[in-house]
């Protein structure tokens, strides 16, 4: 199996006032969505395990994962690696000013295992490339590459930067996009290349921008 990645060239505009320049942007391909009904039907299968029975299994696991995980521990997924709750908040120089309403949002951070790691850097990558037009030009194959540690993907965790909740402080400019899921490419896969190339050009770059904390915010 490979995975699937489109590159569709988009104007990008890096402020209101530029006229902007043509760049390609990947994405993902998605798929459809998986119901849970689905894939415990599948797990039934291959397990010879009868599909109530792993029904039940299914839930109670669930309910573990969620009890164990509010209480502040990092809860094992068995095959996929670890998951459990942090947060963001604004960081401040005095004790009398700590209160819950610093707490900016409540977060779930999943840690792949290494086998998902290794699976996911050894699974092939195939690019389809789209001029601006919706016009395929071009395809990219690649056979292995790193995979992103999710756990090192904020360089300033805990900096005290003196609780300036400045968003707008070294922002990275987004050259590249990333997986705004909110885009409509509308770009023709079908192979008749025969798209007006309305893209809904990318103003701000399409990133989600997940590394790095916020100016001002410590992150667990």
């Amino acid at each position: 199996m490979a995975l699937k990645v489109k590159a569709v060239e988009r104007l990008l505009k890096f402020d209101k006032d530029s006229a902007g320049e043509y760049r390609y942007v990947m994405k993902p391909e998605m798929y459809s969505t998986l119901s849970q009904a689905k894939v415990i039907r599948e797990a039934a299968l291959r397990s010879g395990v009868n599909q109530g029975v792993m029904q039940a299994c299914w839930d109670a696991a669930g309910e573990v994962i969620k009890a164990w995980a509010t209480e502040g521990h990092s809860v094992a997924l068995p095959g996929l690696g670890s998951m459990r709750f942090g947060l963001r908040s604004k960081s401040v120089d005095n004790v009398n000013d700590v209160k819950t309403g610093l707490i900016k949002s409540r977060r779930i951070i999943f840690t792949p295992s290494v086998g998902l790691k290794d699976e996911l850097a050894n699974t092939s990558i195939v690019i389809t490339c789209y001029d601006r037009n919706g016009n395929e030009v071009k395809r990219v194959t690649s056979t292995s590459g790193e995979v992103e540690d999710n756990d090192n993907d904020n360089v300033n965790d805990n900096v005290n930067t003196g609780g300036d909740d400045n968003d707008n402080v070294n922002d990275n400019v987004n050259t590249g996009g990333d997986d705004n899921d909110n885009v409509n490419d509308n770009v023709n896969t079908g192979g008749d290349g025969n798209v007006n190339g309305n893209d809904n050009p990318n103003q701000g770059g399409g990133d989600d921008n997940g590394g790095g904390d916020e100016p001002g915010e410590d992150e667990d």
